[in-house]
């Protein structure tokens, strides 16, 4: 199955969509480019979903204009869009084979009668899904279904497949599974762009090149997965990409005041006298003697199997430590010492980038 390069890619220019008055989606800009896989990652009501139905043609920008690839595709119908789409439900017919839902969308388009069987095979067998062809969905699994979805939408070779919560409805052993059959595929379809909408943080960093995160219909940051997790910009990415210890601190020369404890942190200096956010995941917070030492209480403990989850209360702040391989779990109310490297720490200074 070849791609079509120069048609692929995706970009928002300004885009707002509001209803009734009421703006979901805010001055979008973001690009896609050419075979990435972009995720869209937030909260619910945050924008994302509407973001994607822009670019399907299920909404209407009230601003903006939508492109895929060089063609400004705003006012453009679905079917014109070049596009494929799956959904979170599946959406296959109950009365047709597996052959036949992967068919329909070809046969849409007028696509040669005699091109079809060909065209459906080489969709199922990229799926996995080649050996199911004669069934109906409801023999099949949860998994198996939403496989033939993604078939059907790959089965019209689209420039753009857009993806809304397609793994929400699977329990979470099924959606492992699809996770490493979507980065086959993106393997598989080096030309494809890829909009890929998500609640889920595993998902993105799993599956993505990179992440848009959105909130409050307004894009809030946007990188790798490596960068908006190590590097976070803001408070929302550091709480929502991930785990985080997010502590108020007074920014100094090189070091940030805790409560009464000061911590060695690179700072800069526009930032010196200002108050701050700072960033430490947990599973950088070491438990006993070490640099930027916190000493505080255990007020919870929490077994994860091959951590235990540390919260300890810090001059009214609680912090989070995943500590590997815990012989003597510590009690509730037990004095502890945390430490963190200088290196492992992210300074906050902007509640919100301009994305």
């Amino acid at each position: 199955m070849t791609g079509a390069a120069p048609r692929s890619g995706i970009r928002f220019d300004g885009v707002s969509v509001a209803y009734h008055g009421n703006v979901v989606l805010d001055s979008l800009d973001l690009a896609v480019e050419p075979g990435e896989v972009m995720a869209l990652l937030g909260p619910s009501g945050s924008g994302k979903t509407t973001a994607l139905r822009a670019v399907a043609g299920f909404v209407q920008p009230a601003r903006g204009r939508v492109f895929i690839g060089d063609r400004d595709v705003t006012h453009l119908p679905p079917h014109r869009r070049g596009i494929g789409m799956v959904v979170q439900q599946y959406a296959l017919f109950p009365h047709m084979r597996v052959e036949d839902n992967v068919a329909f969308g070809l046969k849409a388009r007028k696509v040669p009668k005699g091109q079809i069987p060909g065209r459906v095979a080489e969709a199922l067998a990229m799926t996995g899904m080649d050996a199911y062809a004669r069934r109906f969905p409801r023999e099949l699994s949860g998994g198996q279904q939403q496989r033939v979805a993604i078939a059907r939408a790959l089965a019209i070779r689209p420039d753009v497949l857009l993806l809304d919560e397609p793994l929400s409805a699977l329990d979470a052993q099924l959606r492992s599974g699809m996770l490493t059959e979507l980065a086959r595929l993106h393997r598989e379809l080096p030309d494809v762009s890829i909009l890929y909408v998500t609640h889920d943080q595993v998902e993105a960093l799993t599956l993505a090149d990179r992440i848009a995160v959105m909130d409050k219909a307004r894009l809030q940051d946007c990188g790798t997965p490596q960068d908006l997790y190590r590097r976070p910009r803001t408070e929302f990415t550091a709480s929502f990409v991930g785990n985080a210890n997010l502590l108020p601190v007074r920014v100094g020369a090189g070091s940030v005041l805790f409560g009464d404890t000061e911590l060695s942190v690179a700072t800069d200096e526009a930032t010196w006298g200002a108050m701050a956010t700072l960033c430490v995941r947990p599973h950088l917070v070491g438990l006993g003697a070490g640099p930027n030492a916190l000493r505080g209480r255990i007020v919870e403990v929490q077994w994860r199997g091959a951590t235990h989850r540390l919260y300890v209360e810090v001059a009214g702040h609680r912090v989070k430590a995943d500590v590997r391989e815990l012989r003597v779990t510590p009690a509730l109310g037990d004095e502890v010492t945390l430490h963190f490297a200088r290196e492992d720490a992210v300074l906050l200074t902007a509640g919100v980038s301009d994305g």
